[in-house]
């Protein structure tokens, strides 16, 4: 996807200071390291701005990026995805329904062919206990893994879809598309999962981040609403009224 970045930089722009700029990305385009495409800080470097990534979504992941404008911003604010004090929350549409009201991920990610993310267990080893899924220590494949959680709230449901709105307490690479799909609830539209290809988009969005933000004295509270295009899976649109779902989220 071509970026232009100061007219997506001004459309997208959630909040800004001295220290960050927060963004509500667009699906299908890289925050960096795309070796392909165009990404965000390329493009941002390009019109001569630096830019440094304080956390990674994917690709085809819509929603709230934050990235600082200098390393002595990005190193503190990093620091706190790596000590899990940043507060994540995420939005997701599954392909399915059966999902609990509440649930836990409990199910520990390794890194198979290909660099591709799987459950470091066969997917038959998985069970649900309640309404959380994990595996048997016993039952942990050879190898290096990676302990991992994601909790969730189903707020909305419809005869075809579930919509969640998710805390990943671990931030693991693909962690919530990787875990939804193992226990058979696949984000809808997931290129690595859904194959139906009956979206145009992978539903999964960034949408609330606060963690502390010590150069204002006191913590940043950011929230991206999704577009419209997060709510289409088809024909029809999971709501009309996005607002109630979410204020109930």
């Amino acid at each position: 996807m071509e970026i232009n970045w100061p007219e997506l930089r001004e459309r997208c722009r959630i909040e800004e200071d001295e220290a960050i700029l927060a963004l509500n990305k667009p699906a299908g385009i890289s925050v960096t390291g795309e070796r392909h495409d165009s990404d965000l800080v390329e493009q941002a470097a390009a019109h001569g701005e630096r830019l440094y990534p304080v956390h990674r979504i994917d690709k085809v992941t819509s929603g709230l990026v934050l990235l600082a404008k200098d390393l002595a911003a990005h190193g503190p604010l990093t620091r706190q995805f790596g000590e899990r004090t940043a507060d994540k929350r995420y939005l997701a549409i599954t392909a399915s329904t059966g999902l609990p009201d509440h649930g836990v991920i409990e199910l520990p990610l390794s890194v198979g062919r290909k660099n591709r993310v799987r459950i470091a267990a066969p997917r038959e080893r998985i069970t649900r206990t309640g309404d959380t899924w994990a595996v048997a220590p016993a039952d942990l494949l050879a190898g290096r893994n990676y302990p991992s959680r994601t909790e969730f709230t189903t707020v909305h449901r419809t005869a075809t879809h579930t919509v969640l709105a998710i805390r990943p307490i671990t931030g693991r690479r693909h962690q919530i598309r990787v875990h939804l799909a193992w226990i058979g609830h696949p984000i809808a539209g997931d290129p690595l999962f859904d194959r139906s290809e009956l979206c145009d988009r992978t539903h999964l969005h960034s949408w609330r981040l606060r963690l502390a933000a010590p150069w204002r004295g006191g913590e940043l509270d950011l929230t991206a609403a999704p577009g419209s295009d997060f709510w289409a899976t088809g024909p029809d649109p999971i709501t009309a009224d996005p607002a109630t779902i979410l204020s109930s989220a």
